[in-house]
């Protein structure tokens, strides 16, 4: 079976639960719990499609994005870019 791995990294953050560098990292369909520090529910709303699209191989272009899946958390207090990248 063909890996369907990704890569969440923050990129910008101005919330106290992530900072510049941290990843979510998400083997097949399930978050990897042993890699990944924490997962914020409001963030994972803002990237969610995305991870599904990246799995299945589609490109940030495909869908309007330009190079790169990049999101941010809809807490606009406090808020969070990611980067979202497939695994090879």
């Amino acid at each position: 079976m063909k890996s369907e791995n990704v890569v969440i990294e923050v990129l910008e953050s101005k919330c106290d639960h992530y900072k510049p560098g941290d990843k979510i990292y998400i083997k097949d369909a399930l978050i990897d719990m042993e890699k990944t520090k924490k997962v914020c529910v409001m963030a994972l709303q803002s990237f969610f499609p995305f991870v599904f699209a990246a799995r299945k191989g589609v490109t940030p272009q495909q869908v309007g994005f330009g190079d790169k899946f990049i999101v941010q958390c809809p807490d606009y207090c406090e808020p969070v870019v990611f980067e979202i990248k497939k695994e090879d």
